[in-house]
Parts: structure tokens; C-alpha cells; sequence
């Protein structure tokens, strides 16, 4: 807790200070506190900022490494949930939901504890709904009933990958009225097993409803084939489970002809009148945004793996923030992050409206 004695600068601002500095590509602390001295003043004062020096590195450092983690990431899980309220989806959109961990791997070098972090992202606007910290020597099914818990989870579709597939996880969305595409890997061998049998045999009727894509682009063709089936119905004790799906992907990389195919089997909660082989496809698909929408531009735009902060809550924190900015460029339409950031470090003003911030103030 931050003493009344030599408080200079209000908490808010200088979270604000962070948030502003990184839409302007500005990627640590240290960098934030240089962006309040390089900008002008008008701009720093508008941020809450009132003291005549602007608070240093030094003085970041003290503050963001006692933040309180879970206040913070409620806080900011409230705000996402109320932008994707605001921005409802077409009535063809999935409201999807992906969830995957990310390690620091940077701060992680540095001895830094507790750096894995479960995150939850918006498929259609790339916004991050919540993040939790998974602890060490644990994993993130540990932490993914905790982080649902703190989520809208009913109307809503949850993607994941095959360690997340899990009994007490797919009964805790199906009990808070929320839908789940899960992957079957080897650490669940008895329910691979079944569903590979049910694809072993050619099908009877219409039973395997399948859809075939063909994608060309960025050196390679992509054919990639989904067939479902409902077989498994009355024999799986798997919560809320109606269909299973086979999904086989071949990538012909189109400059040395190599061929690449792979097989993955899944399971989802939705039954096949609200889930046809071409929407179970494309949730399949989307959740791989997470990746291309918030892991990579956490690691190529604002160099977070080369983050070396370790003490206290700085690492989360800065995690959060940087899901913070990238949620704000998404959800104002941006797709290239990185251009963005710097049109805002030539016209900083428009990164201060973003927040909801104007020189006025």
C-alpha cells in the first residue's frame, strides 16, 4: 500500500502514463517515464499528472511491482466485457472465446515467479477478458475453472487447446450456460480412442456430415477437411457432449512442394442444429486469433519475451497493460499494431482520446 508521505503522483495517472506511452510504441517503464519528459507538458498534465517533474523509472518501478494483481485484472476484465457489450456481434458471428497460456519468457530468465499466464480473448474483437496467473510448478488447468468464474461465460463459445480438455472445465462452462470446442490429444487417451474409432469406419447415412477448404496464399495451399459425427451420444459420460469432429489439414508449401498433414480430433458441446461441419470449422480456426491477434503482437510489436522485470506484480502488470493497448487499437478497428503505434507517437494527443483523455481536462 502506497503511503500518504511523498505521494506525488496519483495511481491512476500513472497507469494512464504507461497505457498512453505504450500506444505510442514506447514498450517498458523506463520507456514511459522518457515518453512524460519528451512529450509536452499540456499532454503529461492531461494524463493527472500534476507534480512538476513527471514520475522517473525508478518511481514506476516502485509502484507497478505492488499493484494488486487481481483488482487490476478485474478491473480491466469489467471494461473489456463492457466494450464487447457495446460492440455486439451480426447475427452470422460467433461470440467465441479462446483460451490459451502465455509464458514471459524474459522475466522468467530473470527469476521472476508465477510468469505463465492463462488468458481469455474475444475471437471477433481480439480484446482480452481476463488473464490469470498460473502458479509455478502447477499448470493452467489449475487456474482455467478460477479465471471462468470470472468471466460471462452463458451465449458464449470456449476454444481451447488439448490440455485445457478436461472434465471439470467443460462441466463448469456447460453449468454456467456457455458452449465449448475442445481438442483430444494423448493426455486423454480412453476419449481419443473412442472418437478415433468413430471415424475409423466408413460412415452410414448421413451420419458424418463433413466441409472441405482450400486456401492459397503466403507461399502454400491449405486443404483442410472437417467431418463430425453425434455416434458417441449415450455412450461418453463427456459433460454436454452431442458431437465429436475429425479435422485433417494438409499444407503444400508451394516453393519446395514439401507436404505437411496432420489429424486432430475434438469434441464440442453443441449439438449439430446449432452447430453445422462449416461453423464447428471456422471456431476451430478462430481460435488460433489468440496467437495472431494478442501472443505475437505482445512479442513482435512490443518485444514482450525480451521483458526482463521481475519483481512483484510488475510482470503481470505489464502484461495486462499491453492486452490493454492491443485491445483498444482492435476495438477501434485497427489491424496492423504496430503502424498504429506509431501513428500515435507522431500525433499523441489521439492516443490520449483513445483512453478517454483530452488536453482539456
Amino acid at each position: 500500500m502506497r503511503k500518504a508521505r511523498g505521494k506525488r503522483h496519483p495511481l491512476p495517472a500513472i497507469l494512464a502514463l504507461v497505457s498512453v506511452a505504450m500506444l505510442c510504441g514506447y514498450r517498458s517503464y523506463g520507456a514511459a517515464a522518457q515518453w512524460a519528459r519528451i512529450y509536452p507538458s499540456d499532454l503529461v498534465r492531461a494524463l493527472g499528472l500534476r507534480h512538476p517533474t513527471p514520475p522517473c523509472a525508478a518511481t514506476l518501478h516502485t509502484v507497478l511491482r505492488r499493484v494488486d494483481r487481481v483488482l487490476f485484472e478485474a478491473k480491466l476484465g469489467a471494461w473489456a466485457e463492457e466494450v464487447l457489450a457495446s460492440l455486439p456481434p451480426d447475427p452470422s458471428e460467433d461470440e467465441g472465446v479462446a483460451l490459451d497460456g502465455k509464458e514471459l519468457r524474459g522475466s522468467r530468465r530473470q527469476g521472476a515467479r508465477n510468469v505463465h499466464l492463462l488468458s481469455a480473448l474475444s475471437h471477433r474483437l481480439g480484446l482480452t477478458l481476463g488473464q490469470q496467473a498460473v502458479e509455478d510448478k502447477t499448470n493452467e488447468i489449475t487456474v482455467a475453472v478460477p479465471l471462468l468464474r470470472g468471466l460471462i461465460v452463458e451465449g458464449r463459445i470456449f476454444t481451447m487447446d488439448a490440455l485445457l480438455t478436461q472434465r471439470p472445465i467443460a462441466q463448469a462452462i456447460i453449468a454456467d450456460k456457455g458452449d465449448y470446442v475442445m481438442v483430444v490429444k494423448g493426455n486423454q487417451p480412453a476419449l481419443r480412442h473412442e472418437i478415433e474409432l468413430v471415424f475409423a469406419e466408413p460412415p452410414e447415412d448421413d451420419d458424418q456430415p463433413s466441409v472441405e477448404t482450400v486456401e492459397r496464399g503466403h507461399g502454400r495451399i491449405a486443404y483442410r477437411r472437417l467431418t463430425a459425427s453425434s455416434a458417441l451420444v449415450g455412450y461418453s459420460d463427456w459433460p454436454g457432449l452431442p458431437q465429436v469432429f475429425r479435422l485433417d489439414r494438409t499444407t503444400i508449401l508451394r516453393k519446395t512442394g514439401e507436404v505437411r498433414a496432420e489429424t486432430v480430433y475434438g469434441l464440442t458441446s453443441l449439438d449439430r442444429a446449432h452447430a453445422t461441419v462449416e461453423r464447428l470449422l471456422r471456431l476451430t480456426r478462430h481460435h488460433w486469433r489468440i496467437e495472431n491477434r494478442s501472443h505475437w503482437v505482445r512479442d513482435v510489436t512490443f518485444d514482450e519475451d525480451r521483458s526482463q522485470v521481475r519483481c512483484g506484480s510488475t510482470p503481470e502488470v505489464m502484461a495486462a497493460l499491453r492486452n490493454t493497448a492491443i485491445g483498444l487499437l482492435r476495438a477501434t478497428g485497427e489491424t496492423n499494431i504496430a503502424a498504429a503505434c506509431r501513428r500515435f507517437a507522431a500525433q499523441p494527443a489521439t492516443a490520449l482520446t483513445l483512453v478517454g483523455l483530452t488536453t482539456d481536462n
